[in-house]
């Protein structure tokens, strides 16, 4: 998924759509229904009609047709394409479907969340056994083999330091904040931000000449808050934008000669340290890949050490349901990831290496704080997305992936975990 930095020739969609435009060569999924046949329509209407009309929703569809118990509404502009996505497709079409402009909800987030309070359940359990019917595998080209996660990167967080800035705050974080209260208000969100590294850094106790290994640098600012301490940073990234911003940030604060950014996978690196810590990258490992991460967690620290890891995780069970399908959010946003289980990282670090498990503290809720303050500012400046080259199936791609997380975490879908992983042995 990649920026459209040109201004094509677009079509509408769909007739008796609403007039969303799609460019067909940047989005041939989008910008017309798959193929579906009458059969298998015919049964994806069955099937989401009986799941909608026991939700507390109220979908009100082309026709004049109006399911659910009532509550957020859901507005269907093109039925039969809306059914027929779903059918070829799953969640996948049903995704492709609001980017097409199919359906739209004037609350989003607040349809997503009653969609995800009930994702178990959604689909008869019969049905569910015949999943791998309507399921796409993930393609193999997306496993997070050193090449291929340095593609799965690129193509998430190569897209432009610039539009990450205007939704991200001043810190340019891009992980879960810690408010001090509810509901979040955008003026603490720096300081919120710099409350969650300060967690992370005193529970691997940062400080005074410690040797810091990061893994995943995002823009710096954990970097450059360990650096503040006295510790000397080596930060691994395997994205070129962010080391670049990053690197000139550590300049501009003082700190470049306690700070370095390496374009380096995880596995590449072979030094020894006091303490790692790592914001939110396990969920773009993969699955596959899980014990070499956590062995190269215990590998790098040093006797005593102590690893730091903030992880995004979901049920086990339906973990283990997605772990082998491809979904909206492996296509378009984060290829190749896969969000963990608390007992799969906990399996893995116990199974693989000799790291053991000393704390873990859950705070879902400030995450679903954090994306409504991402999500609104990223509305607030849609033209200045616009003027950056992003068209506007990119903005409604955006604006469902984040209302799509937040929901999850309203939810409790979701849940966001710090960890302190400890490494047997005298500290030097």
């Amino acid at each position: 998924m990649t920026a459209t930095h040109s201004r094509p020739a677009t079509a509408p969609l769909v007739a008796g759509a609403r007039t969303t435009q799609v460019d067909p060569a940047h989005w041939p999924d989008v910008a017309a229904p798959p193929r579906a046949s009458r059969a298998r329509r015919a049964t994806a209407a069955a099937v989401v009609r009986r799941a909608l009309n026991r939700l507390p929703l109220r979908v009100r569809f082309a026709d004049g047709d109006t399911l659910g118990l009532g509550g957020p509404l859901v507005e269907v502009h093109d039925p039969d394409a809306f059914h027929g996505r779903i059918g070829a497709h799953g969640l996948i079409g049903f995704g492709e479907s609001y980017l097409a402009g199919e359906w739209d909800a004037p609350d989003l987030v607040g349809a997503l969340t009653v969609l995800a309070a009930h994702a178990a359940d959604l689909v008869p359990a019969p049905l569910q056994r015949l999943r791998g019917l309507w399921h796409q595998r993930q393609p193999a080209a997306r496993r997070n083999t050193p090449e291929g996660a340095r593609d799965n990167i690129s193509s998430h967080y190569d897209l432009s330091n610039d539009l990450f800035a205007l939704f991200l705050d001043e810190t340019l974080s891009y992980s879960c904040a810690v408010f001090p209260v509810f509901p979040a208000r955008r003026e603490s969100f720096a300081a919120a931000q710099q409350r969650k590294i300060d967690r992370l850094l005193d529970l691997a106790e940062v400080g005074e000449g410690t040797r810091l290994l990061e893994i995943g640098t995002g823009w710096g600012e954990l970097a450059l808050r360990a650096a503040a301490r006295g510790a000397h940073v080596t930060s691994l990234t395997l994205s070129r934008e962010q080391r670049e911003r990053a690197l000139e940030r550590a300049r501009e604060a003082g700190l470049a000669d306690r700070v370095r950014v390496e374009l380096r996978d995880y596995r590449e690196e072979r030094g020894t340290y006091d303490a790692v810590v790592s914001v939110e990258m396990i969920e773009a490992v993969g699955a596959e890949f899980w014990p070499v991460y956590f062995r190269t967690l215990d590998e790098r620290l040093a006797p005593g050490g102590r690893a730091a890891l903030q992880a995004i995780t979901m049920p086990h069970n339906r973990m283990l349901a997605a772990r082998h399908t491809y979904t909206w959010i492996q296509k378009y946003v984060f290829p190749g990831g896969l969000i963990p289980s608390t007992d799969a990282m906990e399996e893995t670090a116990r199974d693989h290496t000799g790291l053991r498990v000393e704390r873990r503290d859950a705070f879902g809720p400030h995450y679903a704080e954090t994306l409504r303050l991402w999500r609104e500012r990223f509305t607030e400046r849609a033209a200045e997305v616009d003027a950056l080259g992003f068209d506007e199936t990119f903005r409604r791609l955006w604006t469902f992936y984040l209302a799509y997380s937040e929901a999850g975490f309203r939810a409790a879908y979701l849940d966001v975990q710090q960890y302190l992983f400890t490494k047997e042995g005298t500290a030097r």
